[in-house]
């Protein structure tokens, strides 16, 4: 949400700079005096207080004067935040928005805020660095050459090599990392960046194989500005959607430039956490090789998904042919004549079924419920456009001002964002629409027409972003069934309930993946599982997404009920942002800082 721009020589401007910084240093003085109703006087009586771990230890969103109040006296003489300034700036649409930096006893941060009639409606305090313990760079970048005189002469290769030598052998990881996708290695580069040491261990044989893998036709569905990992940004002729195989080669490299030590061809059997001790112990196999780790943390960075979901249809068993989960669909070259039913409708549907096509099969997507679709161009320019766009960096909106902008808006006011954003795209591609419905398909704008975003925070699934498929579904080369429901899985293919068979040489199930919890379950035990709960979902009591409301996405990126565990997922945009503050916590931790989460 952004407002009119005006030069910073505007005295209406001058105006609204000294209103926020009047707000500020009154925000400071009430901190300061540990009088939390002063405090929660400055908000709004409809009021949005979201923290990054600068205040609170975690990510939480208070909501309302009471919750701001409760926070504000647990925790602001420990946390002891100052020098409240007004940087930039500001926007003027409607009331004040700008952004302020502070400092707290043990961080420096930064702020968003949004006035409205002079007091606060939404705050965002994030922490960006640990006080005494930021990463070297610009200035404070090293040395690399050798000072003369230095005894230490030893070659950057070879102080590399024995440093990826010694850790998971002579030197324990303090933390362990499983999985070396985008969200393990982000996570790996800030711990190594913040000198905190770590290990990723990944059962591919390369980092990046986690999408080579993949069908051969798989392009992010994210644009390029959205997608950016941390410290090395995409350059400038890299394309708007990525293909699979040139983000892979992305990763590797990535892993390389970054030396971020990883154990590829590596699968983690198991892990058991010693309470007394505060350590892990983690048995895995090393391309062959048993090895036991023990680590103090352990983040599961698997993706935000757990293990692939097959649903369970009679007579699955007695198919005659090839069947197979969405996530082994290697391509659709080996499938020419064949006849292929696809079950789902989600991204990775559309994706396999118009590979299929291409390559000659004979498909069926079997629609069991409605989907949200967007066009690629149009989510360009209404959907990410305003933040992650080349509009927005000519604006000078660079990525990390971009992702603390999303972040500043709390999951509790979105809907309300969003409808009027998603009532325009169905407005704006009405025709599109008519003519998807005309083939039979069954459309949604979410549940509460809130669109896309809040389906993927809510649920994760239940959506496509058109690159091509739609057409071939309008067109008729992807048949569709959306007008009944299975009732079993024969020899020869699949029995509808309302008596037809869909023919089928191949079945492929686009049926999404459990929690990530499942993940838990398997390399720790139920009772953990148990013990932490679903992890993504905000809440919401909309499908797939139960009650109570919880504000944050579930569990990831902050202390869970097991010590030592920590679950790191999402998109690559997720991955970038919400690693910094992972890593600052973890950090914390190996520097032996005073931090304690607040739990109201």
């Amino acid at each position: 949400m952004r407002g009119s721009a005006m030069s910073p020589a505007d005295p209406a401007m001058s105006d609204a700079v000294a209103r926020l910084q009047e707000w500020a240093s009154a925000f400071e003085a009430a901190l300061g005096t540990g009088h939390p109703d002063r405090v929660a006087a400055l908000f709004a009586a409809d009021c949005y207080w979201r923290d990054l771990i600068a205040f609170t230890w975690t990510i939480r969103t208070l909501e309302g004067q009471e919750a701001i109040r409760q926070m504000v006296a647990d925790r602001a003489a420990i946390v002891r935040a100052s020098h409240w300034r007004v940087t930039g700036a500001a926007d003027v649409a409607g009331g004040i928005d700008g952004w302020l930096d502070f400092e707290t006893a043990l961080a420096r941060g930064r702020a968003h805020v949004r006035l409205r009639q002079g007091r606060c409606w939404t705050l965002l305090t994030a922490a960006r660095a640990l006080k005494g313990h930021e990463e070297a760079e610009g200035p404070t970048r090293e040395r690399g050459a050798p000072r003369p005189g230095q005894a230490d002469r030893r070659s950057w290769l070879d102080r590399r090599a024995e440093e990826a030598a010694s850790i998971g052998r002579t030197v324990q990881p303090y933390v362990l990392i499983v999985g070396g996708g985008q969200g393990g290695l982000a996570l790996g580069a800030r711990l190594k960046r913040l000198k905190v040491p770590a290990l990723i261990v990944d059962t591919h044989p390369l980092p990046g194989d986690n999408w080579r893998s993949r069908y051969r036709s798989l392009c992010l569905h994210d644009p390029v500005w959205y997608d950016h990992l941390p410290y090395l940004p995409f350059p400038a002729h890299w394309p708007v959607f990525t293909p699979k195989d040139k983000l892979a080669d992305w990763l590797e490299m990535y892993a390389r430039v970054m030396e971020l030590d990883c154990w590829n061809s590596t699968t983690c059997r198991s892990a058991a956490y010693d309470a007394q001790g505060g350590l892990w112990t983690v048995q895995v196999d090393r391309d062959g090789e048993p090895v036991t780790l023990q680590p103090r943390h352990l983040v599961l960075a698997t993706g935000m998904a757990g293990l692939p979901q097959l649903p369970s249809i009679p007579g699955m068993d007695g198919f005659k042919g090839e069947q197979h989960h969405s996530s082994r669909h290697e391509g659709g070259a080996a499938y020419a004549g064949k006849r292929v039913v696809v079950i789902g409708s989600n991204n990775s549907a559309h994706d396999i079924c118009a590979d299929l096509v291409e390559h000659g099969a004979d498909v069926t997507m079997l629609q069991r419920s409605s989907t949200l679709v967007v066009k690629t161009d149009t989510m360009l320019r209404l959907g990410w456009g305003a933040l992650y766009s080349e509009e927005a960096v000519a604006a000078g909106i660079d990525t990390d001002t971009a992702d603390l902008l999303a972040a500043s808006m709390p999951y509790r006011l979105m809907p309300d964002v969003q409808r009027p954003i998603w009532a325009r795209i169905a407005e704006e591609d009405a025709a599109f629409y008519d003519r998807l419905r005309a083939a039979g398909f069954l459309l949604d704008f979410g549940e509460d027409e809130s669109g896309m975003g809040l389906k993927y925070l809510r649920r994760g699934s239940g959506y496509y972003i058109d690159v091509g498929a739609s057409e071939l579904i309008i067109n008729g080369a992807i048949k569709l069934r959306s007008d009944s429901g299975i009732k079993a899985i024969v020899p020869d293919g699949v029995l509808l309930e309302d008596g037809s068979l869909l023919a089928a040489d191949v079945i492929v199930y686009a049926t999404g993946f459990g929690s990530m919890t499942g993940w838990a379950e398997k390399l720790i035990s139920r009772e953990v599982a148990d013990a932490v709960g679903p992890c993504w979902g905000l809440g919401s009591g909309t499908a797939r997404d139960p009650g109570p409301w919880v504000g944050e996405l579930r569990n990831m990126w902050t202390p869970t009920a097991q010590d030592g565990l920590w679950f790191h997922g999402g998109n690559l945009a997720q991955s970038r942002h919400y690693s910094r503050y992972l890593a600052l916590q973890l950090k914390a931790r190996f520097e032996q800082l005073p931090v304690t989460p607040y739990r109201p």
